[in-house]
Parts: C-alpha cells; structure tokens; sequence
C-alpha cells in the first residue's frame, strides 16, 4: 500500500511526488510517456530555447547598433534541434535524480483509477491511501473540416520542424500561437495570425495587447482578427474577415494553436464518481476532489495553464493529504509571453476592475527611465503599467519589454504580501537594472 499514487510525471506530478517523497512518504509516480511532461519535453522548455536561437540570431543582425560589425548570420535549424533536445535530455536527467534521491518509485504505464484507493497500470492493480490526478493537458482540436491533415500541425509539430518553413498560418492568436509566430517570423517566415476574437492574447491588460500587436506587426506578423476559420483543405485556410467576407491562405504549414484541452478520458472518473467537466477536473482550492482521497493538480483541473500553477497545486495536495493545512491562492499568479518581446502580468487586469467596478488608479511609464534599458535594447520600447487600489494596495502589474519575465515575480511579491505604494518607497532596488523602471512606475502613482 502507497502513501500516494500520482498519475502523470509533468511539472504538478514530478514535484509533488518529490515533495511527499522528502516528507518520508511511500510513493508511485505512473508516467505512459514523458518525465517531466509536456512543459519540459513539447512545450515551455523547448519552445523557450527556440525562441532564444532565434533571439541569438536576431542580435546578430542588428549588432551594427551596438559598434559591433559581422557578417551576415545563418540560422541553422538541425544545429538548433540538436540543442533543444540536448537542454531536454538535460533538464529530463535532473528531474529523474531528483526523484531518485526523494525516494520514489517510477513506473512506466497507462493507469486507470478502479477504486477510491486503487488503480490499474496496464491491467496490474496498486493500491494507495491518496490518488493524485496530474495527467495535463494536450493542444485542443477544433471541429474545423480538413484540420487532419499533413500540412496541419499543432505545437508539438512546431518543434521538429527541420527547417525553417517560407510561410506559415496560424490559428490562434493567444499566447502559443503568439510565441510561435514571434519565432517563425524572427527566423525568416512568413506569418499570418487568424483570431476568432477582436483582440490578441485576451488573457493580458488590453494595453499591454495592443502594444504587444503593434510590435509583432512591425516584425512583419500579419493579424485577421474578428476573423473564424471555415475549413482548411491541405496547405489553404479558408476563413471570414471581420467584414464577413471570405478568405484564402495559403502557406507552407497551417499552425493550429487554439490552446490545450485537459487529458480526463479514459482515467476510470466516472468509475469513482469523480466530479469533472470538459473544462477539467473539480477540485477546491485545496486540490481536493469531491472524492475523498482523490486529489488532482494542473492543468487537468482546468483551473490555470501554467507549469508554475501545477507546481504549486501538487504540493499544496501533498500538504493536505499530509496534515499540513494548505491552500492555492490565484490572485498573485503571475504569466508570461515568452514572444519578443516578452510580455509579463499578474494581479487584475484595467479590464476586469472596471467591470467588477473597484476603484483604482494607474500610472504607465516607458521601460526607458532606467537606464539599463536603453543601454541593452537599442532602438525598442517596453512599457510598465501598475494599477493600485483606493488605499494604495498594489493590485496589478502589466509589462512588455525584456527582460519582464524577470521582473514579474517581485511584482507577484508584492500582491501576494499586500503591500502598498508607500511600502515600497522603502525597498531599494539595484542600479543600473531594468528592474528600476518598476519602482518608477509604481512611486508615481
């Protein structure tokens, strides 16, 4: 009998399997496919070293802004496959050690829940006091016709591309699709984003959208925005404007972007009367389900996408199972857009205090009053946007610029702590550093 079943070894699962493991705890880790999951095998962790090739390109076409002269750089795509499977194969090794020195046990299979405190991997039944349902998601799949076929791929798709396509559509204009565009368009390829809504990346502060927008276009992105996909037949894409007129694409791949699904089938749920939907798993904040003893954390819980939520959703589990009171918070989440350039926030957008009607004040400064800024990023912009309450709590933080996705957590401190403007006079932060432009921003308020 196991202290605790985890099912899925992504970011949720591989941590709060180490996590129980430290704690003395006996555990099963069941994984059918990666260590690590998607996040570390298809999806942050590749994508990011993709986009930072891309970046090393990029730099050495404008290094002439800087005093520096060079030939004209190549992007060499196996050379930059061989790395990203090499920072996978990596990062992979590390996660494994890591759950060999907690202690737990690995098996490789598919499992299925067949009791409250019992599952089966492929036929052989385990039993445990505590199941925990960490089994992530996969890229949805629309009812588009025509979407199956080889000139359609999705993210994992994306990442083994061997060379570097002349053109590529995509649809979805939210944060997968924005990254891959920010990559393909850096490295040379012709993209065209189609977005069902009248805005990009919905899930960030408005302004912050536009200017990210703005900036992509400037790389040469195209948008359709307010725009639906009709069909795709092989490398076309048909699809209505936003005047309702039809339209036609073609390009040398059809990217299909429209974000990731929770992976609940075939998991025995409705066996053990496990409350779920097609958004997810339910589960309090807690991580518990509506059957005691069955927990579940990620992005199966449909709750917030991200590998950070996961993490700290399967440690929280862990801690209830355990006797050590616990809960999520996800008010101080912060999220990034790993496009260039990056794009960071956390807390409340302008948009969802105006329609909750709180009262706020906001101040937006330009990344360039720190100094720091304008020595590394000849020739851009960035942006900070902070908006606080009526007694000067901060209540959120919106940034476009390198190096935000840095930055944010400070921010995510300060919401997470409850500290106000006044507060913060007192913090001291290091000169010359892009983080500057944040204390800026925030002592105008």
């Amino acid at each position: 009998m196991y202290d605790l079943i985890i099912i899925g070894a992504g970011p949720g699962g591989y941590e709060a399997a180490a996590h129980a493991g430290r704690m003395k705890k006996k555990v099963l880790l069941v994984e059918k496919q990666y260590i690590g999951g998607t996040c570390l095998n298809v999806g942050c962790i590749p994508t990011k070293t993709l986009l930072r090739s891309a970046k090393a390109f990029s730099e050495a076409g404008h290094a002439s802004l800087y005093g520096v002269e060079c030939g004209a750089p190549k992007f060499l795509m196996n050379k930059v496959l061989e790395r990203k499977n090499a920072v996978v194969g990596q990062l992979t090794k590390g996660v494994e050690g890591m759950l060999k020195r907690a202690g737990v046990e690995i098996v490789r299979g598919t499992a299925k829940i067949v009791e409250r405190n019992a599952i089966e991997v492929d036929g052989k039944r385990t039993e445990g006091s505590n199941i925990l349902i960490a089994t992530g998601s996969v890229p949805a799949k629309p009812p588009i016709p025509g979407l199956d076929n080889p000139k359609v791929i999705d993210s994992t798709g994306a990442l083994d591309l061997a060379t570097v396509p002349e053109s590529i559509a995509i649809i979805g204009g939210g944060v997968i699709g924005l990254e891959f565009a920010s990559f393909f368009s850096e490295v040379g390829a012709k993209v065209t984003i189609v977005e069902m809504l009248p805005n990009i990346a919905p899930v960030i502060d408005g302004d912050i959208s536009k200017r990210l927008q703005e900036a992509l276009r400037k790389a040469g992105v195209v948008f359709h925005l307010s725009a639906k996909v009709q069909k795709v037949d092989g490398a076309t894409l048909f699809f209505t404007d936003s005047e309702g007129k039809e339209q036609k694409l073609t390009s040398t791949y059809i990217l299909n972007a429209t974000g990731r699904r929770p992976i609940t089938e075939n998991l025995g749920l409705e066996t053990v009367g496990v409350d779920f939907d097609r958004k997810g798993v339910k589960t309090n904040a807690e991580g518990r389900t509506n059957v005691p003893g069955i927990w579940a954390c990620g992005d199966v819980t449909g709750r917030m996408q991200l590998a950070h939520v996961a993490t700290r959703e399967g440690v929280v589990a862990v801690n209830n199972m355990f006797g050590a009171k616990d809960r999520m918070r996800y008010d101080a989440i912060p999220s990034v857009v790993y496009t260039h350039p990056e794009v960071a926030g956390v807390g409340r957008t302008e948009e969802q205090l105006q329609k909750d009607g709180v009262e706020y004040k906001k101040n937006v400064m330009p990344m360039a009053v720190a100094g720091r800024f304008t020595v590394e990023h000849e020739g851009q912009n960035g942006t900070v946007k902070v908006l606080a309450g009526s007694r000067g709590e901060i209540l959120g933080v919106h940034m476009i610029g390198d190096p935000c996705s840095e930055l944010i957590h400070s921010a995510a401190l300060m919401i997470e702590m409850e500290l106000r403007v006044k507060d913060i006079r007192d913090v001291v932060f290091p000169h010359p550093t892009v983080s500057e432009a944040l204390k800026e921003t925030i002592l105008h308020l």
